[in-house]
């Protein structure tokens, strides 16, 4: 599209310490008092807060740009428009897609897998085919293949894992045959925060021409992607989690993928003509957008990823992986405390569980002094059977943490031990 204005997203920004005071001013919710204390808001694997730059750009399209898109021959559809389309094609520009159009949006990871699933899914997983998931995945990431798989008559094999929450690669290994047809597991696991080794696994399961999808919702916001890198066939991730609103997504999947499966959803915009004689399809990515579609959303996403690569994915890791090495360190001698998930490489989650009490006991204790944590299974039921435990209690940072922050949560966690321990 003509006039579309392209962005850089840097990997690196400032050389210098992050200015986290001044970061934080961005994010008025930090501002609040909860039961009379400062927030703490450590729960930023199921959702980050917005900076204003996303609020002001959510509003400023409501109030100067409201159109619906696409077809409309009037200022203010042509802006909304081009808006529109720019996103896309700086949303490809920072996960390094070949082409914008390789790039469909939808609500968010869930919605990115089933779309896969019931699209791509549907059309080449045959009976006797297996899919190859890990023992690490989010619900989203295996109910909808087990779903194929009844319908089909495909088979579902796991990646075991170790004690410590990561992938046995060698077992992995194992799995793979001329009858795997897909690998699809998470890049970062949102319950433990191990980071898997996803370029040996899309290379592995190349080898035998399984196709891979890789979920993304936890390492986007975390670390610099490359899917041409990766060399993955899919690729999702959710807004929300990096800063961004909710309700919108990336799945990201090769041309040829996309252009030789079938539509997920019909109705207007995804077609190229409709008779009674029967409809023919839009070319991508419309094929896969069906409706009017989260157009405020998709526009105030480039604003999020605008906004935290100029601070750089590259400092905003190191800041992150220095709150977690500090949060470790503050809760290890709490007693009855015990951390799951001590991969060596991990991102910016702790989970742990406190001895005879339970994870939704320690958050509510916890919420009463203002810190907000995660606690309960967080959408791994599997994970958490294969780790002996009902649930976890997580505490998850992003760039506006600050070590203040990891210093009263585990003060916190002190309290709840005197109190129930």
């Amino acid at each position: 599209m003509s006039n579309i204005q392209e962005l850089t997203f840097p990997r690196s920004g400032n050389a210098q310490a992050l200015d986290i005071a001044k970061i934080r001013e961005e994010f008025p919710i930090l501002q609040l008092q909860v039961r009379g204390n400062p927030l703490v808001y450590l729960d930023n694997a199921a959702t980050t807060q917005k900076p204003l730059a996303v609020l002001d750009r959510i509003q400023r399209y409501y109030r100067e740009e409201n159109a619906n898109i696409h077809r409309g021959v009037h200022y203010l559809s042509e802006v909304a428009t081009r808006h529109y389309e720019e996103a896309r094609v700086n949303i490809a520009r920072f996960l390094g897609a070949r082409h914008s159009h390789e790039l469909i949006f939808v609500r968010g990871c869930t919605e990115g897998i089933n779309l896969v699933a019931s699209s791509w899914g549907k059309q080449n997983i045959k009976a006797g085919d297996e899919i190859i998931l890990s023992a690490l995945e989010h619900h989203s990431n295996i109910v909808p293949w087990q779903i194929l798989a009844e319908e089909k008559g495909a088979i579902i094999k796991v990646i075991p894992i170790n004690d410590a929450g990561e992938l046995l690669i060698d077992e992995y290994e194992k799995l793979l045959s001329e009858r795997t047809k897909l690998v699809s597991v998470l890049h970062v696991s949102n319950a433990l925060g191990t980071v898997n080794p996803v370029k040996q696994i899309i290379d592995l399961a190349h080898a035998y021409g399984a196709k891979v999808l890789i979920d993304g919702a936890q390492s986007t916001p975390h670390f610099p992607v490359d899917v041409q890198e990766l060399d993955c066939d899919f690729f999702v991730f959710s807004g929300h989690k990096i800063y961004g609103p909710t309700g919108i997504g990336i799945l990201y999947g090769k041309e040829e993928l996309l252009l030789a499966a079938p539509p997920y959803q019909g109705g207007g915009d995804m077609i190229s003509r409709v008779s009674w004689e029967g409809s023919s399809w839009n070319v991508l990515p419309y094929k896969f957008e069906a409706g009017t579609p989260h157009i405020e959303g998709s526009i105030a996403l480039t604003e999020a990823i605008r906004w935290f690569s100029e601070i750089g994915l590259e400092q905003i890791a190191a800041h992150e992986g220095a709150l977690l090495e500090r949060a470790t360190e503050a809760v290890a001698d709490i007693p009855g405390l015990r951390l799951v998930g001590t991969a060596r490489n991990k991102a910016s989650v702790l989970s742990f569980v406190l001895e005879g009490i339970h994870p939704n006991d320690i958050g509510a204790l916890l919420d009463a002094n203002g810190i907000a944590i995660r606690t309960g299974h967080h959408c791994a039921q599997p994970l958490m059977d294969r780790l002996n435990i009902a649930a976890t209690a997580r505490a998850s940072f992003a760039v506006y943490n600050t070590e203040e922050d990891v210093d009263v949560f585990a003060a916190g966690l002190r309290r709840v031990q005197s109190i129930l321990g």
